[in-house]
């Protein structure tokens, strides 16, 4: 997959630098994969919602953080619209992404 942008990752891992391993682990699968759905992410990593729209949530590590993702399949791409706290999370209108 094409992952748009990898800034996000590197700019939270600077904030919370205890998860950028798993942060950049997401990245490292996510940039490898060749997903055709959302059945496929789910191979990867099982802990992911798809909430509407080509939006998924994935929980980090456990759920200490959070990436929303965009991602149209028939292009490959990913684009990540979120990366921030469970906290921050409560606090965004996902809609707006």
């Amino acid at each position: 997959m094409v992952i748009i942008s990898h800034k996000a990752i590197r700019e939270f891992a600077k904030q919370q630098p205890e998860l950028s391993t798993a942060l950049e682990r997401w990245y490292s699968i996510t940039e490898n994969a060749d997903w055709r759905g959302f059945n496929d992410i789910k191979v990867q990593f099982n802990s992911v919602d798809a909430v509407g729209d080509g939006l998924f949530v994935f929980n980090i590590k456990g759920n200490d953080c959070r990436l929303i993702a965009r991602i149209i399949f028939r292009t490959r791409t990913v684009f990540i619209r979120f990366v921030g706290s469970h906290k921050e999370y409560d606090l965004i209108n996902i809609a707006s992404l």
